[in-house]
């Protein structure tokens, strides 16, 4: 079960705007693909919230995020390519929070983080 609370305004943007015309996974994937490549800013500095098995970044990190990963890295999740300590890497979107970006990246991200907390999947 989800820990994340549900979020009407939230689920509303997801459905009507990202996910309106996707009745698979891989249009789903392929719609948040196109939404977040729309609507992040890159480069962005970002902090790392989690640490995740699938990244070998920790809690509490920074990093640039330089990039969408190529889409067909995307088709079970969104992954983002960062810089850390002069180093690349591809690490899953659902880790990182946004610092000092726009305001359309940090909705974006955020829409990100709901539609994974709460368990969703393409």
């Amino acid at each position: 079960m989800a820990k994340t609370k549900v979020n009407e305004e939230r689920e509303h943007r997801i459905e009507m705007e990202v996910v309106v015309d996707a009745y698979n996974e891989e249009e789903r994937a392929t719609a948040w693909y196109c939404y977040l490549e729309e609507q992040l800013a890159f480069p962005f500095e970002g902090h790392i919230r989690k640490t995740m098995a699938a990244s070998p970044l920790s809690s509490g990190e920074t990093v640039s995020v330089i990039g969408l990963a190529h889409e067909d890295l995307c088709c079970v999740a969104i992954f983002v390519r960062v810089r850390s300590k002069q180093r690349d890497a591809v690490v899953p979107l659902a880790q990182i929070v946004p610092v000092n970006s726009d305001e359309a990246t940090q909705v974006a991200v955020a829409d990100w983080h709901y539609w994974h907390d709460r368990g969703y999947a393409f």
